[in-house]
């Protein structure tokens, strides 16, 4: 599941025993208990608790936005030995693109403020033709859930009616929980998610060189297919994705700064190496800010 589909939930559902399980139900009617997400670990530091214990905290980035998930002592040991890997990587400005299975988890502040998360189980670094074949499956996903929603919109209110109109089972009782709790929606952004999703699948702009899979890792299985070049040419090659980025992304008005970046770390670059390279295009005058913080080509 993208991020974006996921961070938008505000509604779960949990029985009264102390052992059901929880469901995050999304804005499309998904009732997600597990999920399997990917990205580019952008984030992971260590947190000590109130009971001297230490809690990994971290981000993944997809093209659709971030997952936050956090690693204590009550993951498995393999997830544990392998958040401590991944630190020190990351301390090594080492590009990590990361595949989790995880828990649903839902907060919600005294505010009233709902904030979605995940507990990792199992986790894996995987190559850039591994995040590809993910990409194309969470975009699969996210269109089937998309499709039934359109379909319910004009349907009764029930499930005999979204069984009627060949509506998934699994996506039914979903579907009638969140029409409930959120009413209409708008399926644009989920839409413009999908189109980047799969840019970066079918590899229509740069990506960053696929990271070097080492061991051990958990039981998730991966092919070693990674790849090296030389720190200018990996320069040279993120100037290029920037002004791809923004002449793909330009409407007229420019592009901010933080849709660059993030746009840029879905595709496995790293954020301030992106940044640095926005300066360097900016200095030499191939790209101008028309506004502050907000990018376009110079003609």
């Amino acid at each position: 599941m993208l991020a974006s589909e996921f961070s938008d939930s505000t509604l779960h559902q949990q029985g009264s025993g102390e052992f059901d399980p929880l469901f995050v139900i999304t804005k499309l009617g998904a009732k997600v208990n597990r999920l399997v997400v990917a990205g580019l670990l952008e984030r992971l530091e260590p947190r000590e608790t109130a009971n001297g214990a230490t809690l990994w905290q971290g981000q993944l980035r997809d093209p659709s936005g971030l997952h936050y998930f956090s690693v204590g002592d009550y993951a498995p040991e393999s997830m544990r030995e392998l958040t401590v890997q991944l630190a020190s990587r990351i301390d090594d400005g080492e590009t990590v693109m990361l595949i989790m299975t995880a828990k649903a988890r839902y907060f919600q502040n005294d505010e009233g403020a709902v904030y979605t998360s995940l507990r990792p189980e199992e986790a894996a670094v995987i190559t850039r033709s591994n995040y590809r074949n993910w990409l194309v499956k969470a975009a699969e996903g996210l269109l089937e859930r998309m499709d039934a929603h359109d379909k319910s919109s004009s349907l009764e209110k029930n499930l005999q009616s979204l069984a009627s109109a060949g509506i998934p089972e699994n996506l039914r009782e979903g579907i009638l929980l969140a029409n409930e709790h959120y009413g209409e929606i708008d399926l644009e952004n989920y839409r413009l998610n999908i189109m980047q999703t799969l840019d970066i699948a079918e590899d229509k702009m740069p990506s960053a060189p696929a990271p070097k899979v080492t061991t051990p890792q958990t039981s998730l299985d991966v092919t070693d297919e990674s790849s090296s070049a030389d720190s200018a040419d990996a320069g040279t090659d993120l100037k290029q994705v920037m002004l791809d980025l923004i002449s793909r992304l330009d409407q007229g008005e420019g592009v901010d700064f933080d849709t660059l970046l993030s746009n840029a770390a879905a595709r496995g670059h790293d954020r301030d190496a992106a940044e640095s390279s926005l300066d360097d295009l900016s200095e030499d005058g191939t790209v101008h800010e028309p506004r502050f913080g907000w990018f376009k080509i110079t003609v």
